[in-house]
């Protein structure tokens, strides 16, 4: 059983700090309560004790007692601070419905189109400033950056070092292949930067890539779905992207502008060494012919 919590969170941000640090300990039946709580909590403050716990599978008494183990009166008290979290983010896009089935061509497309323009804009509507400028920092500063991203986030993280390999030296991708993850691992440096990209079902070598990046002191930055996301509780710095859609994965889209926004700037805060980088770069496919123009 997970132990009481001194002192009782004020706010929703403070109880979802405290969630996903206790998450890894709690018993099965509190782990799907504060899986509830960190990603729908827009639902859980119009549910239901007993509609809660259905979700959750478990008995109406497991989420009283669920609240007092953080210090709360009872049920009532983790609807108020959903609530209140509502409230603040009065301004956002509304959360979207669960993805419906779509056979016409137009229907389709016009659902794909709307999916990703409203996950662009709850995204970018959730960053926070402060946060966003820290990883430009990092981003430029670093002594050395790596990025890694498996399976269906491997495409996010070639882009993403690819952008960032650009504007500034020793960027490079991790966990590409070949079974070397392990000695890529051992390049990593106190004070580098570890980007890690990973939406459900979070890929396992990328969770201990960033536990063992933790461990040597590298400085870690999550992109990642949820608050819930195994990532949110080990990252330095989490950033939060929509992936709603009807496609066959979940939607990447805004992972690309995402991506694509802070490279673009790392560049301008680079100034004159991320010009002579790109220069450089030019130089060098024009010597290697690597473009074909029009003719």
């Amino acid at each position: 059983m997970t132990e009481a919590i001194a002192g009782p969170p004020a706010t929703y941000q403070e109880l979802r700090a405290q969630l996903q640090d206790r998450q890894p300990t709690m018993a099965p039946g509190q782990r799907r309560i504060a899986r509830l709580l960190l990603d729908d909590p827009e639902g859980t403050a119009f549910r239901s004790i007993g509609e809660t716990a259905r979700l959750a599978q478990v008995h109406s008494s497991s989420l009283v007692r669920f609240a007092a183990l953080f210090g709360l009166s009872g049920y009532p008290a983790l609807v108020r601070l959903c609530r209140e979290q509502l409230a603040s983010e009065a301004q956002l896009v509304h959360r979207l419905e669960r993805a419906q089935r779509h056979t016409a061509t137009a229907e389709l497309l016009g659902a794909v189109v709307e999916h990703d323009q409203r996950n662009l804009s709850r995204t970018f509507a959730q960053l926070d400033h402060a946060d966003w400028d820290r990883v430009v920092e990092l981003l430029a500063d670093a002594p050395a950056v790596s990025v890694i991203g498996l399976r269906k986030c491997f495409s996010v993280a070639y882009l993403m070092s690819y952008l960032l390999h650009l504007v500034r030296p020793r960027v490079r991708q991790i966990g590409g292949g070949g079974g070397l993850l392990v000695d890529e691992l051992r390049e990593l440096g106190p004070s580098d930067v570890l980007v890690a990209v990973s939406i459900r079902r979070y890929a396992r070598d990328t969770l201990r890539a960033v536990e063992y990046a933790r461990r040597v002191g590298v400085v870690v930055v999550a992109l990642t779905d949820d608050p819930s996301s195994p990532l949110a509780r080990l990252a330095d710095v989490t950033f939060y992207v929509s992936t709603a859609g009807v496609t066959v994965l979940r939607s990447l889209s805004v992972f690309t502008s995402v991506v694509q926004a802070l490279a673009t700037a790392v560049a301008v805060r680079l100034g004159t060494s991320s010009r002579d980088e790109l220069l450089t770069d030019e130089r060098l496919l024009g010597e290697f012919e690597t473009y074909v123009e029009p003719s």
